[in-house]
């Protein structure tokens, strides 16, 4: 008689960074595993390391992750597996690239025509807060 395959003996699925991940709302652990080749009691740890890697869980307890989640996943497993930092270092480049991520971006200056219009829309503004003051004190 054949058994089914269990889970453990299930070969994971390599999967790399920038490879597709299914157009779906939640992952479960499981799911995750198999979508990026780490074990699920590795991914309990890296939660606990990495606090950007802090899936939600559901009404019965059990972990969701979201795509992002899995992406982030992916992000500490290239970082640990390919490019060998160590679990300090992986946090340390996150962190980095979070901070690039957050600085403002550079934006030409409008044209005289675009500050005229917006000028004047902010004057209508100010007139519409300044006449509902008037109406609600």
């Amino acid at each position: 008689m054949i058994e089914p395959e269990s889970d453990r003996e299930r070969p994971p699925v390599d999967i790399g960074v920038d490879a597709p991940i299914p157009d779906k709302l939640f992952f479960r652990i499981g799911e995750v595993a198999d979508l990026t080749g780490v074990p699920p009691y590795v991914l309990r740890y890296w939660e606990s390391e990495f606090k950007l890697l802090r899936p939600r869980k559901n009404h019965a307890g059990q972990r969701v992750y979201r795509k992002h989640d899995v992406q982030m996943v992916l992000r500490i497993k290239s970082l640990l597996y390919e490019d060998r930092l160590t679990l300090e270092g992986a946090k340390k480049r996150l962190q980095h690239e979070g901070r690039q991520k957050n600085q403002q971006l550079e934006l030409p200056a409008p044209d005289p025509q675009t500050l005229a219009a917006l000028r004047e829309i902010r004057g209508r503004l100010e007139a519409i807060r300044q006449s509902l003051r008037r109406s609600f004190p």
